[in-house]
């Protein structure tokens, strides 16, 4: 898989992928994460400007069509993009539904989102999906993308250690996961369920989807909605 990264902040996403699972999967060739600066692709040589004020009179500045253009256009002249995310509070919902889909791609692209927003006839005419990752607004969409990497690239084959484990995970089947224990099973006078210790897997399998469903209904009820 191939992941690329628009952004005006690269900075901003050299961390998050340059250790842990992120860093490993990298490190294996499972993944490459390209961050492409989108100052390189300004029209303004001098100052390498990517924003302007916005046509209406509205306060902020807006990210201009053309840098954005050239660099999308740039990118998938090299290759075919399966999507080209944008970054949005408006955008849907991601979920682990969304990210185990993406997990399956050959090529992403994302586009990070700054300022006021962006020139909406990129949303119009260059984008295919638009994700947001709550309900509120960031100064960037640099963390989002990089939640969003996170969560897609954690599920390539070989990108986790237990392969097994990723399959547990909240949400995989819309619901939260059990309760989880390690040693020591007893501790300031907290004992770990006698279920865990039993042995009995089906026992266990039916107690942790009991408490998947139980902790699901009181902390998350929508999700048994859907």
């Amino acid at each position: 898989m191939r992941i690329d990264i628009i952004t005006v902040l690269p900075e901003l996403l050299e961390s998050p992928f340059s250790c842990s699972i992120i860093k490993r999967a990298i490190d294996k060739h499972l993944v490459e994460i390209h961050v492409q600066n989108l100052r390189d692709f300004s029209t303004d040589k001098r100052h390498h400007r990517v924003d302007d004020y916005p046509f209406g009179g509205e306060a902020g500045m807006v990210m201009q069509i053309e840098p954005i253009y050239a660099a999308i256009n740039q990118l998938k002249s090299e290759r075919n993009y399966d999507e080209i995310i944008f970054t949005s509070p408006d955008g849907e919902l991601f979920s682990q539904k969304e990210a185990n889909s993406l997990s399956l791609k050959e090529n992403l692209l994302i586009l990070c989102g700054h300022y006021k927003g962006i020139d909406h006839r990129v949303r119009e005419h260059l984008i295919t999906k638009e994700l947001s990752i709550g309900d509120y607004v960031l100064t960037g969409g640099e963390m989002p993308a990089a939640i969003m990497t996170d969560a897609i690239v954690r599920l390539l084959p070989g990108a986790i250690g237990d392969e097994q484990s990723a399959l547990s995970d909240s949400f995989q089947d819309n619901l939260l996961a059990p309760p989880v224990y390690t040693r020591p099973a007893e501790f300031n006078g907290w004992k770990v369920p006698d279920i865990l210790l039993s042995g009995n897997e089906k026992k266990i399998n039916e107690w942790q989807l009991e408490q998947s469903l139980e902790r699901t209904k009181k902390l998350r009820p929508n999700l048994l909605k859907d």
